[in-house]
């Protein structure tokens, strides 16, 4: 029996041997980047499927789920390079190593949202519209994303015995991503070392999951174009916080311990609630005065 490398020790299940690439002759592939690639399908397959429903040409997702990966990729990369400059300044190559991990979801998330903004510009389409639709697939690709993290062994959380408890062979994990307080509770079996972790990353898929349900059911209530993606604003926003500060490898703003996707999800998750009240309110506003009008004639 091989090394056990991920241990769900109160669930009994355990995966041993974990690989994080397979080769192909002399080439070798990523398991964390054919996840990735993963969602980009999923999430497309829901935004043409969404597309269908509301009448709208499924072709404009195909255009950017492809610019939206590129810039997404390059946002999310460049999201993370940024917050943790103290070592890739030392490591400049390593900012090319995209199969060794580290990109930022939200950064993804921006770089989606920019190519939809120049996208609708170019092609003189609905935005709100286009978020809409784009925003249930972009959701949909961070559910199956997330579990790149789960074969690279990263983006955990601290010590924790819940039902979801998380064993890592310490061999499989990044140095800096082990916390003085995982690193004292080191448990060591068979003489293997493991950390005992919260699954941040399957918090985070699941969560995702309940948002995009929330979000397909809302679709047909909706009052104005953009609602869904404010509505996706709020539940990332509210998930993302909360799971943030969990996590052992928070990228934070310079030396403040304040993690910068926790203020951006709290400035997002308020945006988007501010934004369906106003535009609420003004439509109600809008009735009211219509219907004060038919009155008097």
């Amino acid at each position: 029996m091989g090394t056990v490398d991920i241990w769900f020790v109160n669930l009994g299940i355990k995966i041993t041997d974990l690989q994080k690439s397979f080769s192909i002759g002399n080439f070798s592939i990523a398991y964390y980047g054919m996840i990735l690639g993963s969602g980009v399908l999923f999430g497309l397959l829901v935004a043409t499927i969404i597309a269908k429903k509301n009448g709208e040409n499924p072709e404009v997702y195909l255009d950017l789920a492809i610019y939206g990966t590129i810039f997404g990729i390059l946002c999310a990369r460049t999201y993370y390079v940024a917050f943790s400059w103290d070592y890739y300044r030392n490591n400049l190559l390593e900012i090319f190593n995209l199969r060794g991990g580290g990109i930022a979801m939200y950064g993804s998330a921006i770089g989606a949202v920019l190519t939809v903004v120049v996208y609708s510009r170019i092609k003189k389409l609905n935005f709100g519209q286009l978020c809409d639709t784009a925003s249930c697939g972009l959701i949909t690709g961070q559910i199956v994303g997330r579990w790149g993290n789960f074969v690279n062994c990263e983006a955990f959380g601290g010590y924790t015995d819940n039902l979801l408890a998380m064993r890592l062979n310490v061999d499989k994990v990044h140095s800096y991503m082990i916390s003085q307080e995982l690193a004292d509770k080191m448990i060591t079996v068979d003489g293997v070392k493991y950390i005992q972790v919260h699954p941040t990353f399957l918090y985070e898929s699941l969560w995702n999951l309940g948002v995009l349900i929330i979000m397909i059911l809302f679709t047909k209530h909706k009052k104005w174009n953009g609602e869904v993606f404010c509505l996706y604003l709020i539940g990332y926003g509210i998930g993302r916080f909360w799971i943030e500060g969990l996590r052992t490898d928070q990228l934070q703003i310079g030396d403040t311990g304040i993690a910068i996707s926790q203020v951006v999800a709290l400035v997002t998750a308020a945006v988007g609630a501010l934004l369906i009240v106003y535009n609420r309110r003004k439509k109600a506003a809008a009735k009211a005065a219509s219907a004060e009008g038919n009155e008097k004639e």
